[in-house]
């Protein structure tokens, strides 16, 4: 008897374990998107708002590149593929405004923290990023969702995702926050994200 409850609570507790750990579905949240970093020089007024400015002429080419972008993976090809395109856009945009700094590129892994945006909340974890660096990037950054194309308050977020191949649960789980279920999906999923993920 003694051996027959041990082994009905081991199962038990196997069952209400994997009951948390998030499905391969939810963790391709991490695996279906990529971020746009962006790190002002310093926390001065003019350069944050120099910030924006290389913000804006960066988002307006990587608009019409990724256009027609259906996967993350054509996403991050085109985006490597015109990393030098894209720097000259920065620094010209810089060179503009009168600015001595320059910018660097980088398109790698990086970690995030919960990010709320007007229609969409992103779980922390680690990302395929493009990180935008201007001067000695001491200042504050501006984060945003690069693909699926969600960084212009234009872009419609559920068709967006949609487009892009996120199933209706994942957009749950990303619309979907005030809802209880998602909630406690959406904080198990930040956990694996920022524990396991990268």
């Amino acid at each position: 008897m003694k051996y027959l409850v041990m082994f009905t609570a081991l199962i038990l507790a196997c069952c209400l374990c994997c009951g948390f750990v998030p499905s391969e579905e939810d963790m391709a949240i991490y695996e279906n998107t990529v971020r746009l970093h962006v790190i002002a020089n310093s926390d001065s007024e003019h350069d944050q708002s120099v910030k924006l400015l290389v913000r804006d002429s960066v988002l307006g080419e990587l608009n019409a590149l990724l256009e027609n972008a259906q996967t993350q993976e054509e996403a991050l090809k085109i985006i490597e593929g015109n990393l030098d395109r894209l720097r000259a856009v920065c620094n010209e945009t810089l060179e503009a405004l009168g600015e001595e700094a320059n910018a660097e590129l980088y398109l790698k892994q990086e970690k995030y923290p919960t990010r709320h945006y007007e229609n969409i909340s992103l779980p922390a974890g680690v990302y395929r990023s493009l990180q935008i660096r201007i001067g000695d990037a001491d200042g504050k950054n501006w984060w945003c969702v690069l693909f699926p194309t969600l960084c212009t308050s234009a872009a419609k977020t559920e068709e967006a995702l949609i487009r892009t191949g996120f199933t209706s649960d994942q957009i749950g789980v990303l619309t979907g926050g005030d809802r209880p279920k998602y909630k406690l999906k959406f904080k198990i999923l930040e956990f694996f994200g920022e524990n396991f993920s990268g």
